[in-house]
């Protein structure tokens, strides 16, 4: 198990363009080339752990890869039968999103994971896909991996999600596309839309809605192949993100984080680290597939927030966000964030944990937690084998020294997370 420490740091001005590749789009670049006929071509893959086993699943489902110095070519040559168990490792989104699309495809299919991910729920997932006709299994009744899958073509369908999850609906979407006919999936809200954004790129037919209660999503299924991508994977803004934050509680601190996806969807924790106070500028560059650009954070005084709308657009922040709630000035809330604790772990549980140790005063709630800006104390933390508790916790060093215990699992999203941070602080990794 190898332990992480972290010294508090000194003002800094940092320009950064080596922040990971987006994960999200990783992950659907490579499933996503299985529906096309010819190659599709990624650049700026993310070379994680998690991304790679994506990317070992398409290739045992049939696809040619060669992998380069500057892009990766898949080439489809039609679905195959797995004779082993498809290893997702450590990520949930690969799991979750590989149900949809297994879920409508002729074969038998079985998904797996290390151990934190067995641990994981899926029937946020499993179940939607089975009221559908999805005929999948797993232990508890489903809930947990290794999940079993007997594809097959499933009828059409008009579903209505509870919740708002880019994940959940990107199953739906995948399973629709090969389905009898035109679906349609809604949901409270818009959540991560980088699906349907890439497959209408591709030419799948897919159109979208903000209707008067939520978000409607209408998929026909496909008569042919897509076309091929071809794509420069942007930066990913949820790694950026923990920069951000360290610029905005560090005095006197800017960081430059180059060439993000500005999605909408992605750069709400962006805009409520501005509602508190740090300054935020966006850059745009260029508008392909998504919105490129550049994000500029420096420090202010920050102040309390309350969190409890588009929560489903910054979920995967608010670890890191509460690092700049608990130095902010007065109280911050966190509401409707109930998905944080089916995440790699029980992210209420773990960030309540960890700022307790911080000496920071906070409350949990079944959906998130209130936390009371003070004065930062850090101890040795524990990751909860979660990258994002990790990394997050290592940000909230920079202001007073911090241990943090379990941190191989950054390298499942951000291999180079560690190199960064040494440019702004001394920084100590042993086994």
């Amino acid at each position: 198990m190898k332990t992480m420490t972290v010294k508090k740091c000194e003002p800094f001005d940092l320009e950064i363009s080596s922040i990971a590749p987006d994960k999200s789009i990783s992950h659907r670049s490579a499933m996503f080339s299985l529906f096309a006929e010819k190659p599709s071509r990624i650049r700026n893959f993310l070379m994680a752990e998690d991304t790679l086993n994506t990317l070992k699943i398409v290739e045992k489902l049939g696809a040619d890869i060669k992998a380069g110095e500057d892009e990766i070519v898949i080439t489809p040559k039609g679905m195959r039968e797995p004779d082993d168990i498809l290893d997702c490792g450590n990520s949930g989104t690969g799991m979750r999103l590989f149900c949809g699309l297994l879920s409508s495809m002729d074969g038998f299919f079985v998904l797996s994971g290390d151990k934190y991910l067995r641990k994981r729920p899926m029937k946020r997932v499993t179940e939607p896909l089975r009221k559908i006709g999805a005929i999948i299994d797993g232990r508890d009744g489903g809930n947990l991996a290794p999940l079993a899958i007997r594809g097959s073509k499933l009828s059409s369908f008009d579903f209505r999600g509870t919740i708002s999850s880019a994940q959940v609906k990107s199953a739906m979407i995948l399973a629709a596309l090969k389905a009898k006919g035109k679906s349609r999936y809604s949901e409270p809200e818009l959540s991560r839309d980088h699906t349907e954004r890439m497959l209408k790129g591709m030419g799948a037919d897919i159109k979208t809605e903000l209707t008067y209660n939520g978000y409607m999503v209408e998929i026909s299924p496909l008569n042919s192949p897509l076309e091929p991508l071809d794509i420069d994977i942007p930066a990913d803004p949820s790694s950026g993100f923990f920069f951000a934050v360290a610029a905005a509680i560090i005095p006197n601190s800017r960081v430059t984080i180059k060439n993000v996806t500005l999605n909408p969807t992605r750069i709400e924790a962006y805009r409520v680290l501005a509602r508190m106070g740090a300054k935020v500028e966006f850059v745009k560059k260029s508008d392909k597939y998504e919105p490129i650009g550049d994000i500029v954070v420096s420090h202010s005084q920050l102040n309390g927030v309350i969190v409890s709308e588009n929560i489903s657009w910054l979920i995967d922040e608010l670890p890191a966000l509460s690092i700049a709630m608990a130095v902010a000035k007065g109280k911050s809330v966190v509401k409707n964030a109930q998905e944080l604790r089916v995440k790699e772990s029980d992210r209420i549980k773990s960030v309540v944990e960890n700022l307790k140790k911080c000496s920071i005063e906070v409350r949990e709630l079944l959906d998130g937690y209130e936390i009371e800006g003070g004065d930062l104390r850090c101890d040795v933390h524990d990751s909860f084998g979660d990258h994002r508790i990790a990394m997050s916790f290592a940000i909230a060093g920079l202001r007073c020294g911090a241990k943090i215990e379990d941190t191989e699992c950054i390298a499942t999203s951000f291999p180079n997370f560690i190199d960064i941070l040494k440019e702004i602080t001394e920084v100590r990794v042993e086994d």
